[in-house]
């Protein structure tokens, strides 16, 4: 007599599941997830980023530098000559942190004398000059 048949008919189809194989299956998966999951669980060491409290740089001044179409120089809207603009390109070049020079021109402006406040703004000793312009000009 076959176990779990309902009838004493041998070639009758059993209906009936036999857990006992995935009953087994399951235990040999727990037990080998208990053992490897310690081996999962190791820690990993990250060397994270230590935050430091640094001291902003202070921004330096900016000198508006503006020539129009007749060639005049305007250092912060005052208007000045060769001379003046040398002496104030040296003094602003010792200064710490050095200022950046925007230049602005009017679009009529001879390229000659931009170009003359180019070089005495590099012999000068400035480092940083910025063009400004403006497309409605």
């Amino acid at each position: 007599m076959a176990m779990g048949s309902l009838s004493d008919d041998d070639d009758d189809f059993n209906p009936e599941i036999n857990t006992t194989p995935l009953v087994d299956v399951m235990l040999v998966l727990l037990i080998i997830f208990i053992i490897t999951i310690p081996v999962i669980n190791d820690s990993v060491k990250i060397d994270l980023p230590q935050a430091t409290n640094q001291h902003n740089e202070i921004q330096p001044e900016n000198i508006n530098l503006s020539i129009n179409s007749q060639g005049v120089v305007y250092w912060n809207t005052e208007i000045i000559d060769d001379k003046q603009m040398s002496a104030r390109i040296a003094e602003a070049s010792k200064r710490t942190p050095q200022p950046e020079l925007h230049l602005r021109a009017e679009r009529t402006t001879q390229y000659e004398k931009i170009v003359q406040v180019m070089a005495a703004a590099q012999s000068g000793g400035l480092r940083k000059i910025g063009f400004i312009t403006d497309p409605q000009d």
